[in-house]
């Protein structure tokens, strides 16, 4: 009996593990904002030409989510949600900073809908997460990831170095991803967010805008 009970208990901690976040049940936000060129450069050697890399989308530092996240780590994702999916127009209205509608699309998907929020409301949130961040111009030209993230640091003075990384990839720079709380202020990010930032040292790749 002691067995038996020991296994369903086991049992039962498991499914409850695999069981999907319920909405809201999270610590604070990444901002992720993708280097659009240094993407759109793995996509060309792919053979792929998303919409997101046209020559005529000028696209710098582009939105790739707003991820709700864990303060010890982790975070949720496709959450169990009361919240309707967006409309076809709610999305698309998201590509001239996230690249395209199915990027948006993809985002409610995996984290918007851990948000708590109804699809317009974060998507609203998320472009004013964005819009509050200073970009500064980037030359072509390479650098470090300390020098793509001290730049971001003065171009926004009230972030210090532990609410932001940088994350790189195969020579180039990739990510600049941005803690703030629910309310959009800065705050520190987690442990597994402060693991993936890039420890080169060597500077690296930063594909020009077309």
């Amino acid at each position: 009996m002691i067995k038996g009970h020991s296994l369903g208990t086991t049992l039962a901690a498991a499914l409850a593990l695999a069981a999907p976040a319920r909405a809201q049940e999270f610590d604070y936000y990444v901002l992720a904002l993708s280097w659009s060129p240094s993407w759109c450069s793995s996509q060309a050697a792919r053979g792929d030409a998303p919409e997101q890399c046209a020559p005529d989308r000028d696209l710098g530092f582009s939105l790739h989510g707003l991820w709700p996240q864990y303060a010890d780590g982790g975070w949720p994702e496709n959450c169990r949600t009361d919240a309707r999916d967006p409309a076809r127009g709610v999305t698309a209205a998201m590509a001239d900073i996230m690249g395209s509608a199915g990027l948006a699309w993809y985002q409610w998907k995996k984290h918007g809908r851990c948000a708590g929020l109804s699809a317009p409301d974060y998507f609203d949130l998320s472009r004013r997460a964005y819009g509050a961040i200073s970009l500064p111009a980037f030359p072509p030209g390479r650098r470090s990831a300390t020098e793509v993230e001290q730049a971001l640091l003065d171009a926004n003075p009230d972030f210090r170095p532990d609410d932001m990384i940088v994350t790189c990839a195969d020579g180039q720079v990739r990510e600049a991803r941005i803690c703030l709380t629910p309310e959009l202020e800065p705050r520190a990010c987690g442990p597994d967010v402060i693991r993936d930032a890039c420890r080169s040292a060597e500077p690296l790749d930063m594909p020009p805008i077309p």
